[in-house]
């Protein structure tokens, strides 16, 4: 169950990733063609409002399809109807005539010839798979002729879309984390054993979860950190606890303490105490997280390239496993780490490397300074050298996840 969830939580932050691309990209007139979760073919899929809707079978994150996210160009023809020219030779004329005008970047004249290109394909005899690169090289060139294609708008509604991904996630771990401190987060420990390591001096004493330890060696212990010292001070010296079981107090013990990690210890965990924020409290403890979570990641990315954070990095695998482990601790833990998964991915993706959407923003930005488009072929290359890193993240992040799963 805890693993169901754990996937569930990791799908739900991908989901309102691309939802805010979606809401902000209809709310500047860019109509979205798609809102899938998870990467196509589709398992599931349904159709409303002219936008296609659906579940994917490749569960490495999901996407929005905004139309024409780049200048639409002579090769995008090329591309799609290569297999249709080779079955249709006599196509060509109405193709020709799309193709020049994409050329000459003609738009009008590239729109206004595709219904006829479109009904000479309907009139050829073609085999599926032609069929189909034809019919969606139809509807890629239409999306990206459209008045609402995103290469055509300004730089600020490009941003603004592209920026909503992230700052949806931003905003769903500030508000987590405020109801995470509003319910009530650890903030010391008490006098209460919450549980005993089997097999240490504890458990052979018979100290059990509930006890609530009240002196040690006879000495009141008003608050744990009293508890702690008189342990480590008896420096593997016989000791005597008095706990409180059932309202009444019992002696345990002697025993001695063992050196652990440079301390003297019993082997038991006090139970903690919560503390609980008001609401602007919690709003202001969140941001507060925030930004010092923000540091640790920016400082773990840096740590990467000289290989000190090189074995922190997880993937899908590794954050499914942990959270669905976290959860055993309580659904409060978990709220907050996934509050923290959630701010990583908005961190991850405002990197300025494509196909990133920092970036897509970095390229909306220059392109606006320079006051022209960027030629589609440096996307590309730039596009190639993101893909390629991102590869490699994925996979010290797989590898290591795989090492801790063998436990390695």
């Amino acid at each position: 169950m805890n693993l169901i969830v754990a996937i569930g939580g990791l799908a739900f932050l991908i989901l309102i990733h691309e939802a805010g691309h979606f809401v902000v990209a209809r709310a500047v007139s860019m109509r979205p063609r798609k809102f899938y979760l998870f990467f196509p073919p589709a398992l599931f899929k349904w159709h409303r409002g002219g936008i296609e809707y659906g579940i994917g079978s490749i569960p490495l994150g999901g996407y929005v399809k905004i139309p024409g996210m780049h200048r639409p160009a002579a090769r995008d023809a090329d591309a799609h109807f290569s297999s249709t020219l080779e079955e249709a030779p006599w196509v060509r004329p109405e193709f020709n005539r799309v193709r020049r005008a994409l050329d000459e970047q003609d738009f009008d004249e590239a729109r206004a010839g595709l219904p006829e290109l479109e009904s000479a394909l309907r009139r050829s005899e073609l085999s599926e798979q032609a069929r189909r690169a034809s019919q969606r090289g139809l509807v890629e060139i239409e999306d990206a002729l459209s008045g609402d294609a995103y290469w055509r708008a300004p730089a600020w509604k490009r941003i603004s879309v592209i920026l909503a991904g992230p700052a949806a996630n931003f905003l769903f771990a500030i508000v987590v984390l405020a109801i995470v401190f509003a319910l009530g987060v650890p903030a010391g420990a008490t006098r209460a054993v919450e549980r005993v390591t089997g097999g240490s001096p504890a458990a052979s004493i018979g100290l059990a979860p509930g006890d609530v330890i009240v002196a040690v060696n006879g000495q009141a212990t008003p608050q744990f950190g009293d508890i702690s010292d008189r342990i480590r001070a008896s420096q593997g010296d016989p000791i005597t606890l008095t706990v409180e079981r059932d309202g009444q107090e019992t002696t345990l013990g002697p025993v001695s303490a063992e050196l652990i990690d440079g301390r003297y210890r019993i082997g038991f965990v006090p139970a903690p105490f919560d503390k609980s924020y008001a609401p602007g409290a919690a709003i202001a403890k969140a941001f507060e997280e925030t930004g010092q979570a923000t540091a640790t990641i920016f400082r773990s990315l840096g740590g990467i390239v000289t290989g000190s954070t090189r074995d922190d990095v997880s993937s899908a695998v590794g954050i499914v496993d942990q959270s669905s482990q976290i959860l055993d601790a309580g659904f409060r833990y978990y709220l907050g780490v996934l509050a923290l998964i959630s701010l990583s991915l908005a961190l991850l993706n405002l990197l300025p490397l494509l196909p990133l959407d920092g970036g897509h923003i970095a390229f909306s930005i220059a392109e606006k300074i320079r006051g022209r488009a960027i030629p589609r072929e440096t996307y590309e290359r730039f596009s190639m050298v993101g893909i390629a890193l991102v590869l490699v993240l994925f996979f010290i992040g797989l590898s290591n996840d795989i090492d801790r799963l063998r436990g390695g």
